[in-house]
């Protein structure tokens, strides 16, 4: 099937050559670990540096503040755990409801525990995404730690990060940052807006595996964190087998533990290796100019947009209210059947373009969707 009309990136993402990439690199990797010899370690240890330096170059930030992830959860708990007390403990943790709610079930489990008020800053009655100005009144001197999702996987709602970190930084808050939808396609934030901790995958417009994430902290907090999970890999030097001489690592390195997921960074190389030659405005250029076609589609079709209006407040993902009458499983399976990849949450269409997606596929869309709705 053609990839021209694939508006999946909000979940997982294409590129030209994935299939023969990503194949190449699993069977070099099951040559080299079915060798009888023992050189697999050595390799495998590259690969992974050179993953997480592919992600390094991503943000922009120094190889030692960063570390490889299962997933965005994962990451989330390895960072809050290992922060000193003072930051949670009687104070509180604020974050908006249309966080990733997987995040939020590690938050509401992770409250009791560590001591800390999860405040959850809600969506108004018929909105799709929470507005600044309500995360800005719940942000008070009590809250300890904010985590901001840079872009939303509901509305493709691109938080004022300057506005919210400026706030922030005044009341003394550490800030954390889930950046898994907008990683890849739009710049890390730098200078004032920097956060001081941040997650992601290498899913969606990185086109990566799952099972291959990246934690990144500022160095002046990792130097205090202590993960509570730990192990071999956490140390200076993960050969040391002195069980009474253990002492983390003085970079990211801290927040491995037991022997990491190698696989799932080597599966992530080539996809890693194919954005760090592309020309990022070039790949953001080409989303925004589809999704402009895209709202066009939608209204000529009537369908009201879940997303914001505003370009600059919007990540890649263009959303889009279904009516009443429209089943949204038959509708993705309709669109499927006639070339076009999307999905659904609940009453909402989710459209994501990216790298192989075209005009002829987003023409491809309004035809299915002429047809479908009509249905």
């Amino acid at each position: 099937m053609s990839c021209e009309g694939y508006f999946y990136y909000h979940s997982i993402g294409q590129y030209p050559g994935k299939e023969a990439e990503l194949a190449a690199a699993m069977t070099e990797f099951a040559a080299l670990w079915a060798a009888c010899d023992n050189d697999q370690w050595g390799r495998m240890l590259e690969g992974r540096a050179e993953y997480l330096a592919l992600w390094a170059q991503l943000l922009g930030v120094e190889a030692a503040e960063i570390t490889a992830v299962e997933n965005v959860t994962q990451g989330f708990h390895a960072a809050l755990t290992g922060l000193p007390e003072r930051h949670l403990k009687g104070r509180k943790l604020l974050i908006a409801a249309d966080c990733f709610p997987s995040v939020h079930f590690l938050l509401a489990g992770l409250a009791p525990r560590l001591g800390f008020e999860l405040v959850t800053v809600p969506l108004r009655e018929g909105e799709s995404w929470v507005r600044d100005e309500d995360v800005l009144a719940a942000w008070d001197a009590q809250v300890g730690v904010a985590i901001l999702t840079q872009v939303t996987s509901t509305a493709s709602y691109a938080c004022d990060l300057p506005r919210l970190t400026a706030h922030g930084r005044e009341r003394g808050s550490l800030i954390g940052l889930d950046f898994t939808q907008a990683a890849g396609l739009l710049p890390f934030p730098a200078g004032e807006t920097r956060p001081d901790f941040a997650v992601s995958t290498s899913l969606k417009w990185l086109c990566g595996p799952p099972g291959a994430g990246a934690l990144w902290m500022a160095q002046e907090h990792i130097a205090e964190a202590q993960p509570e999970l730990r192990g071999w890999f956490s140390q200076p030097d993960p050969f040391n087998w002195d069980i009474a001489r253990f002492s983390y690592a003085p970079d990211a390195r801290r927040f491995d533990h037991g022997t990491p997921s190698i696989v799932s960074a080597l599966a992530a190389l080539p996809a890693l290796r194919w954005h760090a030659a592309q020309d990022r405005a070039r790949l953001c250029a080409q989303t925004c100019a589809l999704n402009e076609e895209v709202i066009e589609v939608a209204r000529r079709h009537g369908l009201p947009l879940a997303s914001p209006e505003d370009a600059s407040r919007r990540g890649g993902s263009v959303m889009l209210r279904l009516p009443g009458h429209v089943d949204p499983g038959t509708l993705v399976q309709g669109l499927r059947a006639r070339g076009v990849i999307a999905d659904t949450r609940g009453p909402v269409l989710r459209l994501s373009a990216g790298a192989v997606t075209t005009g002829a596929g987003v023409a491809r869309l309004e035809e299915a969707l002429t047809t479908l709705l009509a249905a």
